[in-house]
């Protein structure tokens, strides 16, 4: 596709998002990489952005330097911060709150420790962009499950086939030490982002290399 072409059905997009203030974005596309720059009102505007542009079919990686301003909101303490962390992640009922710890530092949180579960990880930085105040989320909460899964290499490519908007046989699962590595092509970028959910979704599953291409 071409980039004149692509960078308007981003901009599109961004216009079409309801959650999105996209006057204060700038959209640059060269070979199909997409540069979003300029400025948000919050981490989740930020995130919207970026979840936007990765629905738009062309599109083949984004270099995301969105900044976010709070205007004149109060800013927010560290401290208040991490306090307000703490009990979001302690009234979630998917989150084992007792296992993860929270850092924060001039607004950026870090979350740390260890749950079964990728759905755990992902719930746990999910609550945390809901704060407001927060420039950004690192999160290094580690997954070390229990009990290893031998069929999770079958388990993935059932998930693969059950899914309608995939051509499962275009992907290769292999499985390595409960690593999963993804290997083959997919017609759009948010296809990847199935595949990976699908991986993530069996148990015992640690970590996914996502090796797909577009084509």
């Amino acid at each position: 596709m071409d980039d004149k072409v692509l960078r308007q059905f981003i901009i599109d997009e961004l216009d079409f998002e309801p959650s999105i203030h996209a006057a204060n974005i700038g959209v640059a596309v060269e070979k199909g990489v997409v540069t979003l720059t300029g400025h948000v009102g919050s981490y989740v505007e930020k995130l919207a952005a970026e979840h936007a542009v990765e629905r738009v079919k062309g599109v083949k990686a984004i270099a995301e330097e969105i900044e976010v301003r709070y205007g004149d909101q109060p800013k927010r303490s560290d401290d208040e911060i991490a306090q307000r962390a703490v009990n979001i992640l302690n009234w979630s009922t998917q989150v084992p709150a007792d296992t993860i710890h929270v850092k924060v530092q001039r607004g950026w949180v870090t979350l740390t420790g260890a749950v079964e579960w990728q759905f755990q990880r992902i719930a746990a930085e999910s609550a945390i962009h809901k704060l407001s105040g927060i420039l950004g989320v690192t999160n290094l909460i580690e997954i070390k499950p229990h009990i290893d899964a031998p069929d999770v290499r079958k388990k993935i490519i059932d998930a693969l086939k059950r899914n309608a908007e995939l051509e499962a046989d275009s992907i290769h699962v292999t499985v390595e030490d409960n690593k999963v590595i993804l290997e083959g092509k997919v017609k759009a970028w948010y296809e990847r982002g199935l595949a990976e959910r699908a991986a993530w979704a069996a148990p015992g599953v640690k970590s996914v290399e996502d090796r797909l291409t577009l084509g």
